[in-house]
């Protein structure tokens, strides 16, 4: 049986600015945006590519066992590309504030590409929540 990671919740204040943020600047596709149940909403967003969605919730009570996080307390979501310095040129097109792109060199940091698997780069939804880019050699379909 196979467990796939397909749904991640990204905790936000507001839905419509999120949604424009994710489908209007970042070029996620908007695959739902629907009240499930009286005062429950639920949208749900794809990057270009992936495998894995993000939902954003309104008004869901918590299912027991578990709790969501706090609006802009979310980080260590990562994405890949195979040409990060046109993804960044997208976003910065679009109005999402990036980073330069960024390696890991012998003194931590450094700016600019690295090898395989080594160049990055992060950027931020309006509440906060934190995102990294991280250049692929090759698309997912290939590895």
């Amino acid at each position: 049986m196979n467990w796939t990671l397909e749904v991640i919740t990204v905790p936000v204040t507001d839905l419509d600015r999120a949604k424009d943020f994710y489908a209007g600047k970042c070029g996620f596709a908007l695959d739902l945006d629907q009240e499930v149940a009286p005062g429950v909403r639920i949208i749900q967003l794809t990057p270009p590519g992936s495998r894995c969605s993000i939902c954003l919730i309104e008004g869901m009570p918590p299912f027991p066992g578990t709790g969501l996080t706090a609006p802009g307390a979310l980080h260590g979501l990562q994405l890949c590309v195979t040409d990060i310095e046109a993804a960044r040129e997208r976003l910065l097109t679009a109005g999402v504030h990036v980073s330069p792109v960024m390696h890991v060199g012998a003194t931590g940091w450094e700016a600019g590409k690295g090898a395989a698997w080594n160049s990055f780069m992060s950027f931020q939804d309006p509440d906060g929540n934190g995102w990294m880019v991280q250049e692929a050699p090759s698309e997912l379909a290939e590895r």
